[in-house]
């Protein structure tokens, strides 16, 4: 905290729940904000059980978040709700299939995130970091909305790491439609909180679904483009994935499987990242004396220039404020579970149909867990063996861990790097941002600095 701060003073945080609530209030505060669904003292108990239309149970301790991700994988699959939330935009791709079919995707496209790919791609980010400190440099004394310009930057870098420059794909169009598509069908629905079958027709989904068809359409004349042009000197995304099979079965995926794999590295690519330094941002700027040490490193590191993916080794503290914005905020901040199988989980009885929830952001601030936990410390990421794998789960883990994880730390290092090396960045007094989370943990209304030259 900096010496002129207010020591007291702590970043913003949602204002989790005290006491209970019927099914019609949860309803309504869950539309408005998923984590004000989380009561309060999910952040001092392992586990808590309840029922709001269907039993639940809220998993905070470890290690049954370890049992249901790892030990008992298949018993706990991704909960109705969120793949009926998402498999509209994305189909049965990686992140929505389950057993046989999630495992042959995976196998496929595992060999495209290997850490030699992902360095291969770095240079389209450090390319997007320059540009991205141009447009800052640009507002000259104006505050700038951090938020839509990291949106901007991780789209620039998803749509060249995925595509090779969007050739024959709308940007702009793509863009928009997963952005209306995430507004309206991210909101909660009654019917889904009470388990209406997939048939029964959710209007708000309905017509945010034609957009992302229209999105599909694109895509798959592009894939098919690219299979009949053929792979570039350095292939991106894309090309990784037609040249994919699965190594069991000698499978490759379809259009429409690449297409729906793709839309997914999309959006979560693109979505979270943005998140993650949007954070960041409004992170540094509201603690300037770690801001300071920051930008030290990254000056003696990159000496004017943008940030490589051959620098990440000498920008650990970078890395540190990364990890720490995505304990505070972590883009999911809530997932969802459906038990198949009766079960026990940390002594609470588990019925088959019962919702099982890893609530990530009380999780991330457990007093059980975490020392100061609602307090920004980078220093806390200084020894990682130190913390509980699964106490920390910005990216998921187990089996079922994020595929991209590497390649968004990588981008989020490069980009924030670059920003900080080139200027000091100061919060707009009164212009906090809001955390909200529909389907990802956004600041809401946006996240507004100040940029002078460093």
């Amino acid at each position: 905290m900096s010496d002129t701060a207010d020591p007291t003073r702590l970043p913003v945080r949602v204002p989790l729940v005290n006491g209970t609530w019927g099914v019609w209030k949860s309803l309504r505060e869950g539309r408005r904000n998923v984590l004000r669904l989380i009561p309060e003292i999910a952040t001092s108990e392992p586990i808590l059980s309840g029922r709001t239309g269907k039993r639940w149970h809220m998993v905070m301790d470890p290690g049954g978040i370890r049992h249901m991700l790892l030990d008992q994988l298949d018993n706990y699959p991704k909960s109705l709700v969120t793949k009926n939330l998402l498999r509209p935009a994305i189909g049965e791709s990686l992140f929505i299939a389950e057993g046989a079919h999630w495992r042959w995707q995976r196998r496929t496209a595992a060999p495209a995130f290997t850490h030699r790919n992902m360095m291969n791609l770095s240079p389209i980010m450090t390319a997007a970091a320059e540009r991205s400190a141009a447009r800052v440099a640009a507002a000259g004394p104006r505050a700038v909305n951090m938020l839509d310009e990291m949106v901007t930057t991780t789209f620039d870098v998803i749509a060249d790491v995925t595509f090779s420059g969007g050739a024959g794909m709308d940007r702009d169009g793509v863009h928009n439609a997963i952005d209306d598509y995430i507004a309206e069908a991210g909101k909660i629905s009654l019917l889904d909180v009470l388990g209406a079958p997939d048939w029964v027709p959710r209007p708000g989904r309905m017509t945010a679904g034609k957009a992302m068809r229209d999105t599909k359409v694109l895509a798959d004349r592009a894939i098919e483009a690219r299979m009949a042009r053929g792979a570039g000197d350095i292939p991106d995304l894309l090309d990784l994935l037609l040249a994919g099979e699965d190594p069991k079965s000698g499978r490759k995926m379809s259009t429409a499987e690449l297409r729906d794999n793709l839309l997914t590295f999309i959006v979560a690519g693109h979505e979270t990242t943005a998140l993650t330094l949007a954070w960041s941002m409004y992170l540094v700027a509201f603690d300037q004396d770690v801001q300071d040490r920051a930008r030290v490193e990254a000056q003696t590191c990159l000496q004017g220039r943008a940030a490589t993916g051959d620098d990440l080794t000498q920008l650990p503290y970078i890395r540190q404020i990364v990890d720490e914005a995505l304990r505070l905020y972590p883009p999911a901040g809530l997932v969802s579970r459906t038990a198949m199988a009766d079960d026990t989980l940390c002594g609470h009885e588990v019925r088959k149909g019962d919702t099982c929830m890893i609530p990530i952001y009380a999780l991330h601030r457990s007093k059980l867990l975490w020392e100061d936990p609602d307090a920004f410390h980078p220093e806390r990421f200084a020894d990682r063996k130190a913390i509980d794998r699964y106490a920390y789960l910005p990216f998921g883990d187990g089996p079922r861990i994020c595929i991209g994880a590497s390649f968004a730390l990588q981008e989020a290092v490069i980009i924030l790097a670059t920003l900080l090396s080139r200027f000091r960045f100061k919060p707009v007094q009164g212009r906090d941002p809001d955390p909200v989370m529909i389907l990802t943990l956004r600041p809401n209304g946006g996240v507004w600095l100040t940029a002078d030259p460093a």
